[in-house]
């Protein structure tokens, strides 16, 4: 075996900070290709090489830039202690330094100087390299990790909750806000609220209340989007894992980006045990404050509480105070925004962005007296209804087409 590549297979096998990255598939059949080179078996050689291209190629045809993302990605212990501002000591930067420099050796090796070892003539896949400086790169990474973070938040920016855990969304809903008419100024309190996290100033809680359909949802997933490159991530908590968001807030607490808790479509029953959950966290008990953190929620409901009338005259000697408090729960978020069903110019307004924005060739004429049409087949005008309106008539187009 070439002396260069039993170097490369030492220093690969000896990681310490980058341990992690040993366990993805691909740089394990890495480790077997280089270990196979110091065999005589042939056969084995080839095996081991195709299979490395084969695991390569399912992320990237260019071996340092799949080595390159792996590396920045990676939630070590080093980048752990720098991000929640630990003492990093020499010995643990001397160590970073020496893996920084050994991973970019291995991410420079080509695919002709490993087929050089292999006496084998017929064809085998290349890959590329394109060069990097790796501690540049990595030291950049570091500066910037509150806008870059680590492990899977550098990697996704939208998660959902499954069992307990922080579980990445990989197919996201890339909802722009571009792609968002109307209600422009209560879009805009979302955003000054958002960006005022990002800064570190101040920033509240936030209950998005209206109609069905007028596009809180969206609004709060658009910026979502708007702003991942500055830090933001999103998580979706569904109301019956509420009592998980002390427990969250307690493990990203420390992390550098910003994160906003998504709770869609809240509303209680008077006797929801989640509904004290939720008061609790919103009064801000010591394990629910976060200055990197904030909920927004949306509702169909302005209370937020299913009150019926047992509630009102129930024989509760004390149900006003009850129904004060199931009242209040909305007072709770620093800020209230209303989505109102629009009006029919609110709606065509909607209705002529929209087309607009697809290049839908009809006149305004047109869209006016078949949107309105639409509207009342679907229970009254909304923002969803102008959306779904326009999908339907680009099919139709479309297919006319």
């Amino acid at each position: 075996m070439n002396s260069k590549l039993t170097e490369l297979y030492f220093k690969l096998s000896s990681l310490v900070i980058f341990r992690d990255i040993l366990n993805c598939r691909t740089m394990r059949s890495l480790e077997r290709l280089l270990k196979s080179l110091e065999d005589d078996d042939t056969v084995k050689q080839i095996q081991a090489y195709s299979d490395f291209v084969s695991n390569l190629y399912r992320h990237h045809n260019d071996l340092s830039s799949y080595i390159l993302t792996l590396m920045l990605e990676d939630e070590n212990i080093y980048m752990i202690r720098k991000a929640h501002g630990l003492e990093i000591s020499g010995k643990m930067q001397d160590c970073l330094m020496n893996e920084l420099e050994a991973l970019q050796c291995i991410a420079d090796m080509t695919s002709e100087t490993v087929k050089s070892n292999i006496a084998y003539s017929g064809f085998l896949p290349e890959w590329d390299n394109t060069r990097y400086d790796f501690k540049s790169e990595y030291r950049d990474r570091i500066e910037n990790i509150d806008r870059f973070g680590y492990g899977i938040y550098a990697k996704y920016y939208m998660f959902i909750v499954k069992e307990g855990n922080i579980v990445p969304v990989k197919y996201p809903d890339e909802i722009k806000l571009s792609q968002l008419i109307g209600y422009q100024r209560q879009r805009q309190m979302i955003i000054d609220n958002t960006l005022a996290l990002l800064s570190g100033k101040p920033a509240s809680n936030v209950l998005l209340t209206g109609d069905a359909g007028t596009g809180k949802s969206s609004s709060v997933k658009a910026i979502a989007n708007e702003f991942r490159g500055k830090g933001l991530r999103i998580i979706e908590v569904r109301k019956d894992q509420l009592r998980d968001i002390p427990v969250i807030i307690d493990n990203l607490s420390k992390n550098p980006l910003k994160f906003i808790l998504f709770i869609d479509d809240l509303s209680f029953a008077s006797d929801d045990d989640n509904f004290g959950a939720l008061k609790a966290i919103l009064e801000g008990s010591v394990s629910a404050r976060a200055d990197n953190i904030v909920i927004y929620a949306t509702s169909n409901r302005r209370h937020l509480v299913k009150e019926s009338f047992s509630d009102r005259d129930g024989d509760d000697m004390h149900r006003n105070d009850t129904v004060q408090e199931l009242i209040s729960l909305s007072e709770r978020f620093g800020i209230k925004i209303s989505f109102s069903k629009p009006n029919k110019e609110e709606y065509l307004d909607i209705v002529y962005g929209l087309a607009e924005q697809c290049k839908l060739n009809m006149t305004r004429e047109e869209l006016e007296k078949e949107a309105e049409r639409f509207a009342v087949g679907r229970s009254g005008r909304s923002a969803r209804a102008a959306k779904q309106f326009i999908d339907k008539m680009l099919t139709c187009h479309n297919t006319l087409n």
